[in-house]
């Protein structure tokens, strides 16, 4: 039996998120590891066809996180099906996940139909924030500085790994990325200019 590693970050991603994956696997005792830097809803993952293609019967497919392999929850079972078929196990490292039993099996369908509403709702809440702010008249125009409504906006757009840096500051009214970035992290955490921007925010509104 083989440990096959595969890890990959979205284009938003930093290399961060790419090492940590990289160490998580290197600690299982993966023997070898491909890595795709695309979206995981992009269906050109060449890391990802590769790892495929190199998996042999009794080898177990190793990903860090679940979303790593994919977004939707039908193409995840979809493709564990197919691996399966072939006599391949799957293991996601931060969860307890062995499809070799039912229970494993019956967690990952759970898993991955929570990741996919988890990412539905993302997607709901910052089109309703983005709604609220239009219907407050803001339309665009470049603001000279990120409010804490921006922030927030920006941090729902950086959880959705199909969007590219210029379309989330396009979509917070044409902001530069420069100023995202003095914000967050390229993984959408905050910097201490972000939580400086957050923390007086909050005591402006205890305070009102």
């Amino acid at each position: 039996m083989g440990l096959i590693g595969y890890a990959r970050i979205s284009t938003i991603e930093g290399a961060q998120v790419m090492d940590r994956q990289l160490d998580a696997l290197n600690a299982a005792g993966c023997e070898r590891i491909f890595e795709d830097r695309a979206s995981g809803a992009k269906a050109e993952r060449p890391g990802l066809s590769a790892c495929l293609d190199f998996l042999r019967r009794g080898d177990v497919l190793v990903v860090l996180d679940l979303d790593r392999l994919g977004r939707l929850a039908g193409e995840l079972i979809t493709m564990i099906d197919q691996l399966e078929g072939r006599g391949i196990s799957f293991r996601a490292l931060n969860a307890p996940m062995d499809t070799t039993t039912p229970t494993g099996r019956a967690f990952l369908q759970i898993q991955a139909a929570f990741a996919e509403m988890e990412r539905n709702i993302i997607r709901q809440r910052v089109n309703e924030g983005l709604a609220a702010a239009r219907a407050r008249g803001r339309r665009g125009g470049r603001p000279r500085v990120m409010t804490p409504e921006k922030l927030s906006y920006a941090r729902h757009l950086m959880a959705d790994s199909t969007r590219s840096i210029p379309d989330i500051c396009k979509e917070l009214g044409g902001i530069r990325p420069s100023t995202l970035y003095h914000y967050l992290h390229a993984d959408g955490s905050l910097k201490t200019a972000g939580r400086d921007l957050v923390e007086k925010a909050g005591k402006e509104e205890a305070g009102a």
